[in-house]
């Protein structure tokens, strides 16, 4: 499958005058909790308006079986530049993440240690320039932010996981990798400004640019006047005074049921949305203007479900069930778009499951570098697809969360195989089944009605657990033992 994805394009280059002919740049857009149901490409009835990001699909391939590796966020964002599954290295929660509920939570590692060799270093070592702005959340101290991971040039990436301090979303930033701007400035601006100018000032080489917005996670912060467009707008919609929440089923023993937001409707949210759509815009517009366009991969995806269960609550995933923390495909289903004009064939829509470690892999593919097989480990190049080339071989799909998240999801694992969804609880060893394909809802649990695919799912299951070497939780002193595989 490879020699014939390298003959098509080589094909493709040997049509370029010697004058054209360049390696590919690479865009990566990675946006903070947005869920699958967020952008309009993916929901046509969204609340939220994402003109810029719809053009980026209509330009490509849309994957609308696109997964993050994790529901939760550092995890993901560690398979995208690694190329592995988290689970690995215990990288299984957001660092700094240990809720006990129950029981204890599995260990975990809270960094990306330096022998990774991660996809910005694969993309140095090939001659392009490596730029990075906005979340990285991926080492506890400056040893381990982007600089020291590959990226010539970081805009804001560090240790934490949000705005949390100063401004916030606004300038003063508080930020040891960002200069604070002009009172007012706008933190998901800021970062497209600064990844334009990288644009333009590398307009001649080949680069990877690595778009990392803090938004859309908490705090709910945008521009005014954009907060009061989208209240005007829910009024306009007869949106005001319509149920918003209704209640998750309790989850842990003694739990208590979790509301769930069930109505787009949020106007800070929406507001924020819009504001990574006109960035995007911006990088996509400025490709344009320095005919980059044309030599330009773009990649577009989430690192989890949108936030539906916990801390305001403020966007729903329906018909997709929980949300950002869950196992359910509201918590890890994603926008997932790749696009290469003049390559990958423009408005695709490809089914087939794929998920975030499968980036690294498909962009070393793309850019005609040296595939990394020894770092690469579960990612699979979608050139194949990407390429109306044939199907990827690749049968099942595993995420592993031992870890009580903080917006009410359960520790659990997850065999995705063909349309066929098995979810294991850690604390008893539940098993519920879902056939994806008549049931996107998750509502019908058919694992008693096929005892026999359970028993199969679940000892794949059970073997991708050996291999990755995974782990479990813990009793508390003195408390009842958990569950084991």
């Amino acid at each position: 499958m490879r020699h014939i994805f390298s003959i098509c394009l080589l094909a493709f280059v040997a049509v370029l005058s010697p004058a054209e002919a360049r390696k590919p740049n690479v865009v990566f857009f990675l946006v903070d909790d947005m869920g699958y149901m967020d952008i309009g490409a993916n929901n046509p009835d969204s609340f939220y308006e994402t003109p810029h990001i719809d053009r980026l699909a209509r330009s490509g391939m849309r994957f609308t079986n696109g997964y993050a590796a994790n529901p939760v966020c550092s995890p993901t964002r560690y398979s995208i530049m690694t190329g592995k599954y988290p689970t690995r290295v215990d990288a299984t929660n957001f660092f700094s993440g240990r809720r006990a509920g129950k029981f204890l939570p599995a260990p975990l590692y809270d960094r990306m240690d330096l022998d990774e060799n991660t996809l910005a270093e694969a993309f140095k070592a090939g001659g392009y320039s490596t730029f990075f702005a906005g979340k990285w959340h991926l080492g506890p101290d400056e040893n381990y932010w982007p600089e020291n991971q590959g990226f010539d040039v970081n805009k804001g990436g560090w240790r934490a996981g949000a705005p949390f301090k100063a401004g916030k979303f606004f300038t003063p930033y508080a930020n040891p990798r960002l200069k604070d701007g002009p009172k007012g400035e706008h933190l998901t601006v800021r970062l497209g400004t600064e990844t334009v100018n990288f644009i333009e000032a590398n307009r001649d080489k080949p680069f990877l640019a690595y778009l990392s917005f803090y938004s859309v996670h908490t705090p709910l912060m945008a521009p005014a006047p954009m907060v009061k467009k989208y209240e005007a707008k829910a009024k306009r919609l007869g949106l005001v005074g319509q149920p918003e929440f209704a209640f998750e089923e309790q989850v842990h023993p003694g739990g208590r049921d979790r509301r769930v937001r069930i109505l787009q409707k949020h106007a800070t949210y929406a507001a924020m949305v819009e504001s990574v759509d006109n960035q995007v815009g911006r990088v996509l517009d400025k490709l344009r203007e320095l005919n980059l366009d044309r030599d330009t991969i773009i990649c577009f995806t989430s690192d989890n479900g949108g936030l539906s269960t916990s801390e305001g609550s403020p966007t729903s995933n329906l018909p997709l069930r929980g949300g950002k923390g869950w196992l359910y495909e509201g918590g890890i289903r994603e926008p997932f778009l790749i696009a290469w004009p003049g390559v990958v064939r423009p408005g695709g829509v490809e089914d087939t499951p794929v998920i975030s470690t499968d980036f690294y892999p498909t962009l070393l593919n793309l850019a005609g570098l040296p595939a990394e097989p020894a770092q690469h480990l579960d990612g699979v190049s979608l050139a194949p697809l990407l390429l109306n080339d044939g199907p990827i071989k690749r049968r099942d799909l595993f995420w592993h969360y031992p870890h009580y998240s903080n917006q009410g999801g359960f520790p659990g694992g997850v065999i995705r195989s063909g349309n066929w969804k098995l979810i294991e609880r850690y604390e008893d060893g539940r098993t519920h089944l879902f056939n994806l394909d008549t049931d996107i809802h998750e509502r019908s649990d058919l694992a008693r009605r096929y005892p026999k695919r359970v028993k199969q799912m679940r000892a794949r299951l059970h073997a991708w657990y050996g291999e990755v070497d995974a782990k479990f939780l813990k009793a508390k002193p003195n408390g009842p033992q958990p569950w084991r595989p």
